[in-house]
């Protein structure tokens, strides 16, 4: 029945009080059939393909976000990383989650929760548990700093250092610089700038009560800044890159930097290193192959890093 026809069925069964019954019964029939041809035009067959193209999703695949669990040592040098291979891939998807200590970032990548993670120290056999890769990315000297406040002072000696920790020395002064209190901002004892500190300089002195405590290193260099008159150990190649308004003091006479490093002068620097599961996806094969690519170490080596090759 065409469907210009419907008024006029409808008019001639209504008019007929004896057929009312059937055409009411006509005219469900009609109207389910308009709704089912309305469905058939609107969903598609459950078994349609697929009309995007193969190329497209593979693209889609390869775009898969890396998830980067940094440690709070690592977390600079991994920025610079992931910004130098956006630079290069500018479809890639690489998004860091919260910073802790190394210890924790390794677990996030056991667990899942991270496609690679950052770690001052070397993976242990028990934290692999035959499922991680380890390998040392860089290494990254560790620096003595003062506030700009501090004028005078420009070199400590070991004894110095391990006074002004222990709190035997408490004023500048003492150490040709202000009058003026000296304020210690450390490192809890599991991180790697303190545990450096202690094999190259305080042994096992303990710390004064009157030190800062602060868990990150991002937390102490801050502070350092804001603080007058403080005193506090961190990353050289942090300090280059942001050219931070800071005293870098020699110690022993020797300065924190490259040149005496690659000498062998300067002593007190800590290895980093990056931790993946040994069937990674190729998105992350993929910047793992970039960080030690020849273009990844030029990054480390133009920041103030010594890349491992």
């Amino acid at each position: 029945m065409a469907v210009a026809s419907i008024p006029r069925t409808i008019f001639i069964l209504l008019t007929d009080w004896q057929n009312g019954m059937k055409a009411i019964a006509i005219l469900t029939t009609i109207g389910m059939m308009l709704l089912g041809l309305s469905s058939c035009n609107s969903a598609p067959p459950s078994n349609s393909v697929d009309p995007t193209p193969a190329n497209e999703q593979v693209e889609a695949t390869s775009q898969a976000t890396i998830k980067i669990a940094p440690s709070s040592s690592t977390s600079t040098v991994l920025k610079l990383l992931v910004e130098a291979y956006q630079a290069q891939n500018p479809a890639a998807k690489l998004e860091f989650i919260v910073p802790s200590q190394s210890e924790g970032s390794i677990v996030a990548v056991k667990n899942n929760l991270a496609d690679l993670a950052g770690t001052s120290h070397q993976v242990t056999p028990e934290e692999a548990n035959g499922q991680l890769q380890y390998h040392e990315l860089a290494k990254d000297l560790l620096l003595v700093a003062t506030h700009s406040s501090v004028t005078g002072v420009t070199n400590l000696t070991t004894a110095q250092l391990r006074a002004i920790y222990k709190g035997d020395i408490t004023n500048w002064k003492e150490l040709g610089g202000p009058d003026a209190t000296i304020v210690v901002l450390d490192r809890p004892e599991d991180e790697s700038a303190k545990r450096l500190l202690r094999q190259y300089y305080l042994d096992q002195d303990p710390t004064t009560s009157d030190a800062i405590l602060l868990s990150k290193e991002t937390e102490l260099i801050q502070t350092l800044q804001d603080t007058s008159y403080a005193i506090g150990a961190f990353s050289l190649a942090y300090s280059v890159i942001n050219q931070l308004p800071v005293n870098r003091l020699s110690l022993n006479g020797v300065a924190p930097t490259l040149a005496n490093f690659n000498q062998g002068d300067y002593l007190m620097v800590r290895q980093m290193g990056i931790v993946w599961n040994k069937t990674p996806s190729d998105a992350t094969q993929a910047f793992i192959d970039f960080i030690f690519s020849p273009e990844g170490s030029q990054v480390l080596q133009k920041n103030g890093f010594v890349p491992i090759s």
